[in-house]
């Protein structure tokens, strides 16, 4: 048995060299015959031509060599719980992970395509007995191999492999920009969360210093020294200021369940732990711009959008080779015996060589309007990717012009907040001394609570506008050209 299975892969080694040899020249001689018609390639842009200006047009926007790196933004808000809250939501938030998902997907197709430019082989066994009339029953043994190569004269299967790269490239880059937005969403419902906590406080302090006007009045009024007006217009005042608190408390719960969610929690995980006030987180004020080209670069949407263009350049070229002919070359190489014991046999082997060409003829001009649907395809991801550019040029101005009229309202609402509250003492003095009527005491007490929650307000804006100006800028992840 062991002599018979030696002969026999013998016979096969032999017969498997010598179709290589008999592949191998067919090959050639093809190439050589057909180069004069390879040279064949489109010629595209890859790019929209677009006018980025060498500067932001905020003049206090310095840009530099040397800006402030924003990979990990968020620390720059020396905020503990809102790092942990992002590194969570950036492991286990579902569009995070479908996003991976996806990018594994199209790294799958890239390697299928990757394949198509590789011979296919198989193997096939197959016993087989028949009895025909009353002759004696036949046995058939066959044993084989059969290979087949697409020799891709002109490069479609190569174009295919090109767009599959892009389209990979493209998703690692729609990855990132998943996670730059989830980042940027989390810091934004963490700063209206805080900042609806600081208005609760405010909300809170002014109510117990309404009531303790309220507790004067009534007084007061039941000394006779005022009439019955000031005490219903201290408890109006007070009540209304009660009133503005439930949609605080409901905007903490709601803002906290948002946080849970996004970290692909239950809503209720983190009421208690964000139960604890915590100050509106303010960034560094020291950040250094890069100038807009630079910036454009590191936004993962526009380096998608160019990926894009690139996968779809690849998919028009492929459609202009499917136009031309197609070689490929095939073969078989297998073992045929009427008993087991035959097919180490010499006699038992048969082979075949095929070399195939496959020309369209006539196709009605199907071929050439799938040339011309895909060069539509590839202007539209063109304007996709003008369009992706001009938002993001817009998106850092916008953050800028946001940031610069936010700074300036904060600045002139503490002055307002100073001024109400020395306004409110001394008010509440002049009453109680009955030097000021009651009126002057409730507008100065409403003045001083509604200076100091557009305050509140203001600063968190600023810590919101620099969440968006981190975004616009592409801060929050690392260019890099995933494999």
């Amino acid at each position: 048995m062991i002599t018979l299975n030696r002969a026999f892969f013998h016979i096969l080694q032999h017969t498997i060299v010598t179709f290589i040899k008999h592949t191998a020249i067919i090959f050639c001689t093809s190439v050589l015959l057909l180069s004069g018609c390879a040279s064949y390639k489109t010629k595209h842009t890859d790019t929209a031509n677009i006018d980025v200006p060498a500067n932001w047009a905020v003049n206090e926007a310095v840009s530099n060599a040397h800006a402030t790196s924003l990979t990990t933004w968020w620390m720059r808000f020396d905020d503990v719980l809102l790092t942990q809250l992002i590194q969570q939501a950036l492991q286990a938030n579902t569009n995070v992970n479908s996003a991976k998902a996806a990018l594994l997907e199209a790294r799958a197709l890239r390697d299928v395509a990757a394949a198509t430019l590789s011979p296919t082989l198989g193997s096939s066994a197959s016993a087989q007995r028949s009895k025909s009339g009353n002759n004696n029953a036949v046995n058939n043994f066959k044993v084989g191999l059969d290979a087949n190569w697409e020799l891709d004269i002109f490069g479609a299967n190569r174009s295919g492999l090109a767009a599959s790269e892009a389209t990979a490239l493209a998703s690692a880059s729609g990855l990132s920009n998943i996670q730059t937005s989830i980042a940027a969403e989390i810091a934004l419902d963490y700063i209206t969360l805080r900042n609806a906590q600081a208005r609760l406080a405010i909300a809170n302090k002014n109510l117990a210093s309404q009531l303790e006007t309220l507790e004067i009045t009534q007084w007061r009024t039941q000394a006779g020294l005022v009439s019955s007006l000031d005490a219903e217009q201290a408890k109006t005042s007070a009540e209304q200021t009660r009133a503005s608190i439930p949609p605080l408390e409901t905007s903490i719960a709601q803002m906290s369940h948002a946080l849970a969610v996004l970290t692909g929690k239950s809503p209720a995980t983190f009421l208690a732990q964000l139960a604890k006030d915590s100050p509106i987180p303010q960034a560094q004020n020291n950040l250094a711009l890069n100038f807009p080209a630079e910036t454009l670069r590191q936004r993962p949407d526009v380096s998608a959008a160019e990926y894009r263009i690139s996968a779809e350049l690849a998919r028009l070229e492929q459609a202009d080779a499917a136009r031309l002919p197609n070689f490929s070359l095939g073969g078989s190489l297998g073992l045929n015996a009427l008993t087991l014991g035959s097919l180490t046999s010499g006699s038992s082997v048969v082979s075949s060589l095929l070399a195939n060409v496959a020309m369209p003829l006539f196709d009605a001009g199907s071929r050439r309007a799938k040339v011309r649907a895909q060069e539509a395809v590839l202007e539209q991801t063109r304007f996709a990717y003008k369009a992706t550019v001009l938002t993001a040029l817009q998106e850092v101005e916008d953050a800028l012009v946001a940031l610069r009229g936010d700074l300036e309202r904060v600045s002139r609402l503490k002055l307002a907040v100073e001024a109400a509250g020395n306004a409110a003492i001394m008010a509440n003095q002049s009453y109680q001394s009955g030097l000021a009527d009651f009126q002057t005491v409730l507008e100065t007490q409403r003045s001083l609570l509604n200076t100091q929650d557009s305050l509140s307000n203001a600063s968190a804006d600023v810590s919101a506008d620099h969440v968006r100006l981190y975004k616009a800028l592409g801060g929050g992840w690392m260019p890099s050209n995933p494999s």
